[in-house]
């Protein structure tokens, strides 16, 4: 989606919706090839709506606005929308299953509706005032505005630094405004009101048969993997070799007529390289299976991946998954893959070490202090994934509440090294700003019976749409490549928040009914592999390749001018780092945001297509 524009119209008395702007958008088309154009219109042309994403109940809704009376003139989803707001208003949101972010302008009522999908899979940014709106799918849309100063607001970058993201409400620049999943937008007479329309309850409910919640789940699976095979043009899934995108391409090979095409990435580092696990899938089903091993130059793709990312974004996972979209838009249009299946099923090793946690007694104050001090020291030393990098993690949090525990395990800065990094001015006007609330109200509202419920379903409301979705979405686009996710089906979350953690989570054991479940699909080794996880050899990057690039960024004149970070503190850490501590995932997220800033946030630079994206280096 475009940006588009409302405005009060020249008299002062009425508000126009700017179609030719609409008429500008684009989406990726997958079904209706023939007649899917937008914006869309109702029958008498009062209700128009634009939209960017895919409803997979379309079929159904078709049908039944046919009966009401609806003359409906393609084959697609996207007209659907206009005729639900006929008959439903902004109900309309509670009978569409898929992704979307949508806008509809009520010309009688001068109403512009906006709608993001309950997950969070379609992005939709925003800002507002008295006499407009603007809105659009990507953030550097908004940025054409010569209004709108590119100003980075300063509690965005520090939540931006624990998270590794911005997290919705909050864009990286002042005045814009992400609109969160599952939430609604409602602009009338130049008043805005945002209301949520959907979330999880989380409330534990019985289970008498295990054996029956296993063949509810396969149901469950089969049936959200085979509305998201809807597709005109070619579609395949990406196979990491993991439970969760091999059960769905397991789901998908047990309902396609044809071989299932599927995409995997490699390293020639072999901690990081699980294909020969895709390989048993892709053996065991017969499917048109193609690899890449990531060799080429990170410094070509570095400043590709920052101009497609309107925001700074630290994922380190988000260079495999440019390149396995890059490999798959090659063969498909549409791929499916398996996100969501460790928020819904408990699949990260972070939940067995919160689990852990809850037997750490209370400490006094000043033991809590150093016991902390020690684990971080422990943290920088040791290897990601070993013993003694755990046993330093537990250490770290240990006299904290669960919920700021956990926000301290995920924590990409901690409070006190964000604070050690700052300038003096950024220190003081962001002393009192809390990131870990975020997490906290989250944790507090869950209705999940226990703490390590609680910590997924902060997971799925912060995490899984402000990282995980993201990251796939923008990589993936970037590639003119669409992306489904069947456990992201609401029906199936729904459906899963209500099981007991035991069956998620169990003392070492994690994905347990998942696992169980999708037995009978995949080979013995899949199921019973330790999680690896799509990660990359960070800390050798900066060691290495990448080296003179985050000393010559994070050190040089253009970041020092920038007034935010104290330049010998970002040397030490760079120093210690090649001395062999660990503070790659630090480094990372200040690169990443420098890459960001050279490439969308210069001021008198316009920002342009990727084709002439300024070169970040200079």
């Amino acid at each position: 989606m475009c940006e588009v524009i409302l405005h009060r119209g020249p008299d002062g008395d009425g508000f126009h919706f700017d179609e030719h702007a609409a008429l500008g958008m684009r989406r990726l088309a997958i079904i209706d090839l023939a007649s899917g154009e937008q914006p869309v219109y109702s029958e008498d042309g009062q209700v128009v709506a634009v939209f960017n994403g895919e409803i997979y109940n379309f079929a159904e809704l078709r049908q039944d606005l046919s009966r009401r009376g609806h003359r409906l003139r393609g084959t697609g989803d996207s007209e659907c929308l206009v005729h639900l707001y006929e008959e439903h208003g902004t109900e309309m949101v509670h009978r569409l299953r898929g992704m979307f972010a949508f806008a509809i302008w009520d010309r009688q009522r001068e109403r512009l509706v906006l709608a993001r999908d309950r997950v969070g899979k379609k992005p939709l940014y925003w800002r507002s005032d008295n006499t407009s709106i603007w809105f659009g799918s990507e953030l550097k849309s908004l940025a054409q505005d010569p209004n709108l100063r590119r100003e980075v607001d300063p509690v965005a970058l520090h939540h931006y630094l624990t998270y590794q993201y911005v997290p919705a409400p909050w864009s990286i620049y002042k005045g814009v405004q992400k609109l969160p999943p599952g939430h609604l937008l409602v602009w009338e007479q130049g008043k805005v009101s945002v209301r949520r329309y959907w979330g999880l309850d989380s409330t534990p409910r019985p289970v008498v048969d295990e054996g029956a919640e296993e063949e509810r789940l396969r149901e469950l699976l089969l049936e959200a993997t085979r509305i998201r095979m809807v597709s005109e043009r070619p579609i395949g899934a990406f196979l990491s070799g993991g439970v969760d995108s091999s059960a769905v391409v397991a789901a998908m090979a047990m309902q396609s007529p044809g071989r299932v095409r599927t995409f995997c990435i490699g390293f020639e580092d072999s901690r990081y390289d699980e294909r020969h696990k895709a390989r048993l899938v892709a053996e065991r089903y017969g499917t048109d299976h193609h690899e890449l091993v990531v060799t080429s130059s990170l410094l070509d793709i570095l400043p590709r991946i920052a101009w497609h990312f309107d925001e700074p974004f630290a994922d380190s996972s988000a260079v495999p998954s440019f390149y396995v979209a890059q490999l798959s838009r090659e063969h498909v249009t549409v791929a499916l893959n398996g996100d969501g299946g460790d928020e819904c099923f408990g699949g990260y090793q972070r939940y067995v070490l919160m689990g852990k946690a809850r037997w750490i007694p209370a400490m006094p104050h000043a033991l809590a202090v150093a016991t902390a001090r020690i684990g971080d020291m422990i943290a920088e030393r040791t290897t990601s994934g070993s013993p003694a990098r755990q046993l330093g993690r537990l250490m770290q949090f240990a006299a904290e509440h669960p919920s700021r525990r956990y926000a301290r395990l995920i924590s990409g800065f901690t409070p006190e090294q964000k604070l050690a990094i700052y300038s003096d001015e950024l220190r003081e006007l962001l002393a009192e700003t809390d990131s870990y609330r975020l997490l906290e109200e989250i944790f507090e509202h869950s209705s999940a019976g226990t703490d390590l419920g609680r910590v997924l379903d902060v997971d799925i409301a912060t995490y899984l749409p402000g990282d995980l979705l993201v990251k796939v979405d923008i990589t993936a686009m970037a590639n003119s490549l669409e992306t489904r996710s069947p456990f992201l089906d609401h029906h199936l979350m729904e459906w899963a928040a209500g099981l007991p953690i035991g069956l998620k989570v169990r003392n070492v054991r994690t994905k347990l009914l998942l696992k169980r479940a999708v037995a009978p699909w995949l080979p013995e080794e899949i199921v019973n592999y330790p999680k690896q996880g799509f990660g990359v050899p960070l800390a050798a990057w900066l060691r290495g390749e990448l080296r003179e690039l985050a000393f010559d960024m994070l050190t040089d004149d253009t970041a020092r001018g920038r007034g935010l970070f104290r330049p010998s503190a970002v040397q030490d850490l760079l120093r210690r780092h090649i001395d062999g501590a660990d503070h790659s995932v630090r480094l990372w997220s200040l690169l990443q945001f420098e890459l960001w800033h050279r490439a969308q946030a210069v001021l008198d630079r316009p920002v342009t297509t990727e084709t002439g994206c300024p070169a970040p280096l200079t």
